[in-house]
């Protein structure tokens, strides 16, 4: 008896044509808002853009091997967040939200829910604090680990406190990916991330998506994206099916470097502190070492102040500066230029990419030589 395929495997070929159909492994993107449909609309498979397109599609069935679960694909990783949002909430329920998840949920929270009567709760990521606020709530909302300071809760503790009164599960998985940590598996209810990250690894889209287990609300999801027009072009969703088998190759080089280079950080008496669920140091890395298959791509420390922060930035020589992650090129950021989140002037946050990890390290430390 054959044992069972390696879950690479699968990853490599989610989506694909398989092997014994004729034509190319991976169909190009299709380009159409109208399709020929006579008679009744439900006879044709296809019959305008807005509603479907053979290319999200594939990229779905791609999206369900990864998560576990059946996937909605929508235009940006915030196209995704406000469907969950969208689809949930009402005036008079209240949502328990990461006080240091992505700021820009935070702001469309603020600005948008609360206003129609939707009560957001704000509380830390850190010590599962979100199962204390969960009385009367509709839906919870956690990220794990977080952007940028990679705090960790445990998804299962949670899923299991919000079962008992009646709560919403949802996890924005962005920083983890579906490779490294599976919120479906561990009973959430929806997960959700930006594709513009290390799941699509190339920094040259903008894509999101939705994943759950439940019928329902994978209806009620793609009956928003059509209504609301939320939907993602298919050259961005053909570039993005294109990238994935690469991922298993891609996110294993670049833990392994981050791994190296917090452990560097580490050791380095001129770095305040430094963030990575990897290190046993680390608050939250028997949780991580437990839900997650390995820790991230992302690497934060603090080097107190700005000056310093811009001096090491602008001393390395491979790493570009630059805002989002999880791409093949190592990037870096004095995050705390675009304010919102709790950290010092001179806190970074660094992507590593899949150069060479003695390359990165050696940057890195070179830039830090100089920013003494």
């Amino acid at each position: 008896m054959m044992r069972q395929m390696d879950r690479d495997t699968q990853i490599v070929h989610a989506g694909f044509r398989k092997r014994t159909e004729p034509g190319p492994f991976l169909g190009g993107p299709q380009f159409s808002s109208t399709y020929t449909s006579p008679g009744e609309p439900a006879d044709n498979e296809l019959t305008y853009g807005r509603f479907h397109n053979p290319t999200w599609t594939a990229w779905e069935e791609a999206l369900r091997i990864l998560e576990g679960g059946e996937a909605v694909t929508f235009a940006s990783g915030m196209a995704a967040v406000d469907a969950v949002f969208g689809t949930v909430l009402r005036p008079g329920d209240a949502v328990v939200l990461a006080a240091d998840c992505y700021y820009t949920i935070r702001r469309m929270a603020a600005a948008w829910l609360e206003p129609i009567g939707v009560q957001v709760r704000l509380v830390p990521t850190r010590g599962n604090a979100q199962e204390a606020a969960l009385d009367g709530a509709k839906l919870v909302w956690v990220e794990t680990p977080t952007n940028p300071q990679l705090d960790v809760c445990d998804v299962a503790a949670i899923v299991k406190a919000a079962r008992t009164r009646g709560v919403l599960v949802a996890v924005d998985n962005t920083t983890a990916t579906p490779y490294l940590q599976q919120p479906l598996e561990l009973g959430a209810d929806f997960v959700i991330a930006s594709d513009a990250k290390a799941i699509t690894g190339h920094s040259d889209l903008i894509l999101g998506h939705v994943a759950t287990r439940d019928a329902e609300k994978i209806n009620a999801l793609r009956t928003w994206r059509t209504q609301h027009g939320a939907i993602p072009g298919p050259m961005e969703v053909w570039l993005a099916h294109r990238s994935l088998p690469t991922l298993p190759v891609r996110l294993g080089r670049q833990c392994d470097s981050a791994m190296r280079l917090a452990e560097a950080l580490a050791k380095r008496s001129d770095v305040a502190a430094v963030h990575y669920p990897g290190l046993p140091s680390h608050p939250g890395h028997d949780v991580a070492r437990r839900q997650m298959r390995a820790f991230g791509t992302i690497v934060s420390f603090d080097l107190g102040t700005r000056p310093r922060a811009e001096t090491f930035l602008k001393s390395l020589s491979i790493v570009r500066e630059a805002t989002s992650f999880g791409g093949v090129h190592s990037m870096a950021e004095r995050r705390a230029r675009w304010a919102g989140d709790a950290i010092s002037d001179g806190f970074i946050r660094f992507s590593v990419g899949c150069e060479a990890t003695a390359d990165i390290v050696d940057d890195v430390t070179q830039a830090l030589d100089r920013a003494r």
